[in-house]
């Protein structure tokens, strides 16, 4: 066996016309990308008809659809478990940076509440099921079956680097990944023409699409199960985006051979609670209390009261938390740049999928609410008249521009560092000092009199002109903790909790964009909740990516 071979480095499965190999890799991911994005435009286009109720499209059209090609990948999940499991070479490596174990973490958890989620739609649709379609009752239940299946292969499989079956297998993710977003299209949707009836009110609203028009929900249960999978559907949504980017990164990976000279990062997950956090967490539990006391208050006011100073009381205290907020985690994030040009890590340039991944998703994602601001901002500075709530809007609107702009900039720079490496020096170089003084120092201390210890010549690197005793103290004093690294720990969580936060409150039922009147009288009722319903959800998922991305960013610290 070569050398290599016993390394890991897999050096003879390279083929030796890797030309043709390469074109024969990208025609079988060109095929998965074509058929994803057919399949993606399909269900985008049933989706969107299915909205409305003058368009001759109805939701068990847009359910069967969706309940197919959930049980397609349930078949394919199946299949690519039981292959990869008989044939032993059908895995060789694994991706150390894919599927790290806070982010299965958090899928679990999403995927706990949209099985409670499921339960709900299951007992809603139950309630009054001689008026519907079959397929609306099959469908909660086919995503049950659905998302524990796609849990239980993304925990044991996210890091897998295929090797056999590539083109079926990368067919097989890309319909995966398609059928998350296709579900999370769903989601979105219904969620959205909820927001809508609730907020607005309006004549035109009523054009959009209610899944029960033909059927009464009277009974108190029945509106416990509505009023329950409505208050889940955040879950859900962040379930199928969470799945969607773990699918994706696997498809990367398929026929991939792994550089074994990269650092790992997940030997220095439980690294991160070894030291105690004082400051970052305070600030941000502070935050994240405060802003769910925020949302609570401004529900009541906004959703029970008919009263215009409650509801403008509600906004004035709505802004000025968010005003606040967004203006510590803008200085933070601009602190810990600057921290981050005294910095002396080295840049990882190592070939990375799932950073590549998170960087595009952050800067993707934030575009959503970018859009939204620019056109608060359009519509604020053109209205008259001006008022205190019209000025704390426009602050909300910049400072929400300005915030997205410098954590993007300090989670960027902070996935693209290099772990420390002061650890791994001070524990090896601590290992041979160890070595020394444990086996010599009595021999040393016994050989070398005081007349002579500056001229003997030292014969153990590391230890030159020091007495064995002060080896002793050394080694034995604590380890100080580097400044900037205890500061960018700090920073990270105190970000971390801040978006938790703000991604509560859009995702449980915040919607200034329809209580204040200025965007809605500006641009219409039509054209607003359009550009919220289509922005509004990229904003929301950019919240939770950036709580995952913070977390990375804290543990490499």
């Amino acid at each position: 066996m070569s050398p290599d071979v016993a390394q890991g480095t897999l050096q003879p499965h390279q083929p030796s016309a890797p030309g043709s190999k390469e074109v024969w890799k990208k025609g079988g991911r060109m095929f998965s990308i074509l058929l994803a994005v057919h399949l993606a435009l399909l269900a985008c286009t049933l989706v969107s008809s299915g909205a409305f109720e003058r368009i001759a499209v109805h939701d068990y059209d847009v359910f069967f659809l969706l309940t197919v090609m959930m049980l397609v990948v349930i078949i394919w999940i199946i299949f690519y478990l039981v292959s990869t499991s008989r044939c032993p070479d059908a895995i060789l490596c694994k991706d150390s940076h894919a599927g790290p174990i806070w982010l299965r973490g958090g899928l679990i958890l999403f995927a706990i509440f949209s099985l409670v989620m499921d339960v709900f739609k299951i007992g809603y649709y139950s309630s009054f099921y001689s008026c519907l379609s079959a397929i609306k009752i099959m469908y909660p239940i086919v995503q049950a079956i659905f998302v524990v299946v796609q849990t239980y292969f993304l925990w044991i499989s996210a890091k897998d680097c295929v090797h056999v079956h590539l083109n079926v297998t990368r067919c097989g993710l890309m319909l995966t990944l398609t059928t998350n977003l296709a579900v999370w299209m769903s989601a979105v949707t219904d969620e959205s023409v909820h927001k809508a009836h609730s907020k607005l009110k309006k004549n035109t609203t009523e054009e959009l699409f209610s899944s029960t028009e033909a059927c009464n929900c009277n009974s108190q249960i029945c509106q416990i199960f509505k009023n329950g999978y409505y208050w889940l559907y955040p879950f859900n949504i962040e379930y199928s985006l969470f799945a969607s980017a773990m699918v994706y990164v696997m498809w990367k990976n398929v026929g991939r051979f792994i550089d074994h000279h990269s650092h790992h990062i997940q030997h220095l997950k439980f690294k991160l609670f070894r030291r105690t956090f004082f400051v970052g967490i305070v600030l941000g539990l502070i935050i994240l209390v405060s802003g769910l006391g925020v949302l609570i208050v401004y529900e009541v006011q906004v959703n029970s009261s008919t009263e215009p100073s409650k509801k403008s009381q509600a906004l004035t205290m709505y802004y000025i938390f968010n005003i606040v907020c967004l203006g510590l985690m803008s200085l933070v994030c601009i602190g810990g740049s600057v921290i981050y040009r005294f910095d002396k890590r080295d840049m990882d340039r190592h070939k990375n999928p799932t950073r590549t991944l998170d960087v595009a998703l952050l800067m993707g994602a934030a575009l959503g609410q970018y859009a939204i601001s620019y056109y608060s901002i359009v519509a604020i500075v053109a209205s008259t008249p001006r008022d205190a709530i019209s000025a704390l809007n426009l602050t909300y609107a910049l400072l929400m521009i300005a915030q997205h702009t410098f954590q993007n900039i300090f989670i960027i720079e902070g996935l693209h560092r290099q772990p420390p490496k002061e650890d791994h020096k001070h524990s090896s170089h601590q290992k041979e000092l160890y070595g020394l003084t444990f086996v010599n120092v009595n021999a040393v201390s016994l050989r070398m009199p005081d007349s002579s210890s500056a001229s003997a010549p030292s014969t153990t690197p590391g230890s030159e002109g020091t007495h064995p005793s002060d080896l002793v103290r050394s080694l034995t004093a604590p380890k100080k903790i580097n400044w900037r690294r205890k500061f960018l720990r700090e920073i990270s969580m105190f970000l971390l909790l801040c978006n938790i936060i703000l991604w509560i409150m859009p995702a449980f039922g915040a919607r200034p964009h329809f209580d204040n009147d200025t965007e809605l009288n500006f641009y219409g009722d039509s054209m607003w909740p359009a550009i919220v319903d289509i922005c509004l959800p990229f904003g929301i998922f950019y919240r939770m990516h950036a709580v995952a991305s913070l977390l990375e960013v804290c543990i490499m610290s």
